[in-house]
């Protein structure tokens, strides 16, 4: 034995050493998709008209202080999130001149109307569009960080179509969709707001009333201009759920967007609470917020509902607590939320599957055999026809299919349904590889060439052909993997994995088999082809 061959002998039984290692148990190296493992398949609709509504606001507050600042009067500012625009009533009409001038400083791109004492200023529509496509895109991504901090394995997070506001997710091996659903649609804002309480109330601890007229009678039937009411939802000492009701200032000093990180811990008690560290600028402002409010209440709210509001017993600057009637799991998953930044809109849950895993045993099942009886049928075709070298075709392929399951192992790509259909089909390529080159041997034996003339001119000559048509099939492979998603997806990866490995095989391995067999030191006169 040469030493060419002996080296070609030995990286093929590394190769297929390796890949073993890599592949087996298959149920371990090779992730299975949503139709092969089950899991949850969601689709989210993202309310853009809560992102108008948000920079509706932000507009809004900044118009509110440019008049208090001059000292314009207004009664107050009403959003129109549906025709994106704010309605300023009640303006001062002495003063319609400085108003104009406010609008044109603060909102140059927006149109300013009249009716009567009230003014109408209306967001440009490329900028009410912006508004409503970033709202979908910032939700996509950040959905996506939920998912991976969540650690599923190969989720398919993607929208639905290109200018869509619904975004489709994919989770494998979860079963748990109520969390899931928590966790991936609802926005998470933190916000710190003082608990606002009439004087009256000095030197007592606030613990929620049942209702808001309750609330409002506090303050003897007339809530003051800088006090709303939120909810509170806990659980009553007999294990019914109960609402309970907070007035709060409006403002909010300290928000979500100002955390660094967000983490589980344990409060004093041992229990389950979040630990949060604020960016420096927020720390100075959280500083002097707790310094000026000793021993008062401070409410903490997620999306709009209190979680607690513990007495500020000391200042705090860029690190604090957040506690609730948290379980280890709960806890873990609003600091999942707060670290990955809350949804700059809400969304509403249009479609929700849960895939069992006895479809997806089905599915293998079926798939499983599907590929058997094509390897089957194709196995017997190649030793029937082409005898002693179907032979080589047979041992190639194998080592084909398990590169194909190393590499999706080692790349972490799902093996899906379509995924299969695309290793069933290498099957065929790699076959048709092969016929490829011994018919070409076939017509040099038959110009009456030797064995190992008819050997090297048959692959030679038949290199050209395979290269084209595989490169091509590659190329087309990888333009489905780019742009493609989901099943598609799926089917391209194991394609185009399947496409390259044959290359190797056809070429490589059956070329080294042959030699094997006609380079013992004997001339073969006749070779099983």
């Amino acid at each position: 034995m040469s030493k060419d061959l002996r080296w070609k002998l030995l990286l093929i039984l590394a190769v297929v050493a390796v890949t073993s290692f890599m592949v087996f148990p298959v149920q371990d190296k090779v992730h299975l998709g949503l139709d092969l493992k089950g899991g949850i398949h969601m689709v989210l609709q993202v309310r853009t008209d809560d992102a108008v509504k948000a920079a509706l606001d932000l507009r809004s507050t900044a118009l509110t202080e440019q008049f208090n600042r001059r000292g314009l009067k207004i009664a107050h500012i009403n959003p129109d999130v549906a025709g994106g625009s704010l309605v300023v009533v009640g303006a001062d009409p002495v003063a319609q001149d400085e108003f104009r001038k406010v609008f044109s400083e603060q909102l140059p791109s927006w149109s300013v109307s009249k009716d009567g004492s009230d003014f109408r200023l209306t967001m440009a529509q490329p900028e009410l569009s912006l508004t409503r496509e970033n709202a979908v895109a910032d939700t996509l991504e950040r959905i996506r960080h939920r998912v991976d901090a969540f650690g599923v394995a190969e989720p398919n997070v993607q929208r639905q179509g290109l200018s869509s506001d619904r975004i489709l997710i994919q989770l494998p091996g979860i079963d748990n969709p109520e969390r899931v659903r928590d966790l991936l649609s609802t926005p998470a804002f933190l916000e710190y707001k003082l608990v606002s309480l009439p004087p009256t109330f000095q030197g007592q601890t606030y613990s929620g009333l049942p209702d808001e007229p309750s609330v409002l009678q506090l303050f003897g039937g007339t809530m003051p201009p800088d006090t709303a009411v939120f909810p509170q939802e806990r659980i009553g000492a007999d294990g019914t759920k109960q609402t309970l009701y907070w007035p709060l200032t409006v403002s909010s000093p300290i928000s979500g967007n100002d955390l660094v990180l967000a983490r589980r811990a344990q409060n004093n008690l041992g229990m389950p609470a979040v630990d949060f560290q604020l960016t420096s600028d927020a720390g100075v402002r959280f500083e002097k917020l707790t310094r000026e409010n000793l021993h008062k209440q401070l409410a903490i709210l997620i999306d709009k509902k209190v979680i607690s509001a513990p007495s500020i017993n000391g200042v705090i600057s860029t690190n604090g607590i957040i506690e609730g009637s948290f379980t280890i799991e709960e806890a873990d998953d609003l600091a999942l939320k707060l670290r990955s930044g809350a949804l700059p809109a809400g969304t509403n849950v249009m479609e929700e599957r849960t895939v069992g895993p006895s479809l997806g045993l089905d599915s293998i099942r079926k798939g499983v055999t599907a590929s058997v009886v094509g390897l089957g049928l194709s196995v017997i075709f190649m030793l029937v026809y082409y005898k002693g070298a179907g032979i080589n075709a047979v041992v190639a392929l194998i080592i084909n299919i398990l590169i194909i399951l190393a590499m999706m192992s080692y790349l972490g790509a799902t093996l899906s349904l379509p995924g299969i259909a695309g290793i069933i089909l290498t099957f065929g390529i790699a076959f048709d590889a092969n016929i490829l080159v011994f018919e070409r041997i076939r017509e040099e034996l038959r110009l009456g060439k030797t064995v190992r003339a008819s050997l090297d001119a048959g692959f030679k000559r038949a290199w050209s052909a395979v290269f084209d048509s595989h490169v091509t099939a590659v190329i087309s492979s990888v333009v489905l993997i780019q742009f493609g998603s989901g099943p598609v997806k799926g089917f391209a990866v194991s394609l185009c994995i399947g496409l390259i490995a044959s290359m190797f095989t056809a070429f490589f391995v059956s070329k080294a088999l042959f030699d094997w067999r006609v380079g013992q030191g004997r001339r073969v006169e006749r070779l099983s082809i």
